[in-house]
């Protein structure tokens, strides 16, 4: 493929993709860092060497994708007869299905149904994925183009229409663009939620002021903050895997709102975590095509317009999310915050005029400008319109990745699309925004997900992390695990942060380990708000969140704790096994496997725990096959 040279090229590129792919079979083989830890690239093969062997070749067009959001389904993959049809869906297959997938549903057009998706409750088989309750509830945008592209080629972005929203914002005023994000009413997607279209028009600003008044070239940038560090979250990694072109996009976009018509040199830098191989690999490559193809360097599309973006490592410092901390990082020193103001917008990297956003917010900039800013905006709440991508994990049946639009029931969610936690277990909470984020009682599983709802419920959206939890979860013991990430990740700069947080997790390590006294309670409600109050960055300022929503609406099991019980028998201190007579059979497996060798008793007679011994790991328990073993 030859450089395209002005706007026009991309639109006569699309229409040949298109042509050239018509009457293809489209087969998608889901192949994020979970399908391939799964089996991706095995089923892939056996996929090829089965379409060739029957000389399909020329009938089919097979690509390995990014991930398709429900993780728990894989390895899995899609067929379609007709591009941006509702897809065949076949889950959990093996490279030996191979054969009865190419020979019944591609040569032929038969469905397999013991691979198809078996609804866990009524049985009934569901072929197709939109019809699937997991897939049919959410309203997938950014996550859309996700599983039919292979991420590594350029002309399968193009031939679903990317880069049209570059070349339409090309086409208008930097100030025509960033009027059209801020109709559509876009925020932030990282955790703050501040308002995309007034950061870019400040930068501008500061931007028009540097021109007027320095002696020196003025310079400025626009970053992706891709330094996802929320414990199971996997948005981010997962759209530069699938979709690494949607946020390049959504950069250029950006850099031309931010400094288009200005004396101004624009740079870009994507910030992303080294422990993220597969992202960083597929985004050097798609940044490899795009200056190929002339969307990226100098003079894109015949426009005049001077751009690129490079890649920085980071070492895997959470704080490092925190937006001045990652300009330090960038610029080779600590990541530690800096004081605001002055803000990034105004005095950011190496002292410039900086935009940073969030790698969702950069692709939700490539689909407002796609699709207009009244159609983003048409799914939402007043205040939070378009969709929230989140990672729905924890104690949930259906795990994975889902969109979903802005003032959804967090009950449809757990629900409907997770489809509720293990039988026989109840739903108890669920816990938003990562470790800054609060934990949400079954109570409250009926109110809409957007900002406002969620800040005056005590717990905040984040970047989209969303962790479920069942009847066996202990929320003090829960609350302690997040203090504790917390701790280890804090830069150490700020007292309130750096000494305030480690008191706060002493003190739930003694309430779990039964040496909790009442004051401690008023105590760490008053610590974490001074807390919240005192510390410098956002990281600090949120760390007390897990403590005070799970004391705001767990108080009862903080009460358990000081009275020497874990209501939901986790925490080792405060729980004992024991071997029940009239259920014991003698087979001799819990001592055969007990650990520590506490466990006695003869053949075919009642055995006994050692309690002095125990160390409470419940090994014995999972090995008994009779319920034999219960724990108090």
């Amino acid at each position: 493929m030859n450089r395209f040279n002005n706007i026009a090229d991309i639109e006569q590129h699309h229409k040949g993709i298109i042509a050239a792919r018509a009457g293809k079979i489209l087969i998608s083989v889901a192949g994020g860092t979970c399908g391939c830890a799964a089996g991706a690239e095995r089923i892939r093969d056996a996929l090829r060497k089965e379409i060739n062997t029957r000389g399909l070749e020329n009938k089919v067009s097979m690509r390995v994708t990014g991930c398709h959001g429900f993780c728990s389904m894989e390895p899995m993959l899609l067929i379609s007869r007709e591009d941006g049809c509702n897809p065949l869906m076949y889950k959990q297959i093996k490279p030996e299905d191979a054969a009865d997938i190419v020979e019944q549903s591609i040569a032929g057009e038969s469905i397999i149904e013991r691979l198809v998706y078996t609804h866990p409750d009524t049985g009934e088989k569901i072929p197709y994925r939109d019809q699937i309750p997991f897939f049919k509830l959410q309203t997938r945008r950014l996550l859309d183009w996700g599983d039919r592209i292979d991420p590594l080629a350029l002309d399968e972005y193009i031939g679903q229409g990317g880069y049209r929203a570059l070349a339409k914002a090309l086409s208008k005023t930097a100030e025509a663009v960033i009027e059209d994000i801020r109709a559509a009413d876009l925020r932030g997607r990282g955790g703050a939620g501040f308002p995309t279209a007034m950061k870019w028009k400040l930068a501008r600003g500061a931007i028009v002021n540097a021109v007027a008044s320095s002696d020196e070239p003025v310079k400025s940038y626009v970053i992706c903050n891709a330094d996802e560090g929320d414990p199971g979250a996997y948005m981010d990694r997962s759209l530069l895997e699938g979709n690494p072109h949607s946020v390049i996009e959504g950069m250029i976009i950006g850099a031309h709102a931010v400094a288009g018509g200005l004396d101004c040199k624009v740079g870009g830098f994507v910030y992303a975590r080294a422990e993220y191989p597969m992202a960083i690999s597929h985004l050097k490559h798609a940044l490899d095509q795009a200056r190929a193809y002339g969307l990226l360097g100098e003079n894109i599309l015949g426009t005049g317009m001077n751009f690129d973006i490079e890649i920085v490592k980071g070492a895997g410092a959470f704080v490092c999310g925190e937006e001045t901390a990652l300009l330090e990082s960038i610029e080779d020193r600590p990541g530690e915050p800096r004081p605001k103001p002055p803000y990034p917008v105004i005095n950011g990297l190496w002292n410039w005029p900086t935009v940073l956003n969030n790698t969702k917010t950069w692709a939700s900039c490539r689909y407002i400008m796609d699709n207009g800013p009244a159609d983003f905006a048409s799914v939402g709440t007043e205040g939070s319109k378009g969709t929230m991508v989140f990672a729905l994990v924890g104690k949930v049946r259906n795990s994975g990745l889902i969109e979903v639009p802005m003032g959804i029931g967090l009950r449809t969610i757990v629900e409907d699309i997770g489809h509720g936690v293990a039988s026989g277990a109840t739903p108890k909470a669920v816990q938003t925004g990562g470790p800054s984020g609060g934990c949400l009682p079954a109570e409250k599983f009926d109110m809409p997900v957007d900002y406002a709802s969620l800040n005056a419920a005590g717990t905040i959206m984040g970047s989209g992390g969303m962790i479920v939890m069942d009847d066996h979860t202990c929320m003090v013991d829960t609350a302690r695990y997040f203090l504790n990430f917390a701790m280890k990740e804090s830069c150490g700069k700020c007292t309130p942060c750096r000494e305030g947080v480690r008191h706060l997790y002493d003190i739930l390590t003694e309430i779990t380990e039964g040496r909790g006294r009442p004051e401690h309670l008023d105590i760490l409600e008053k610590a974490g708000r001074l807390i919240g109050q005192l510390s410098f960055c956002g990281l600090g300022k949120t760390a007390p969140n897990p403590v005070l929503s799970t004391l705001r609406y767990f108080r009862s099991e903080y009460e358990a704790h000081l009275q020497g019980r874990c209501p939901a028998k986790v925490c080792t201190a405060l729980i004992t096994y024991r071997i029940l007579d009239s259920e014991c059979t003698g087979c001799t497996a819990c001592a055969r496997k007990c650990p520590v060798s506490v466990i006695a008793g003869e053949r075919k007679q009642v055995h006994v725990i050692d309690q002095e011994k125990c160390i409470k790991c419940g090994i014995c328990m999972q090995t008994c096959k009779f319920s034999a073993i219960e724990v108090e």
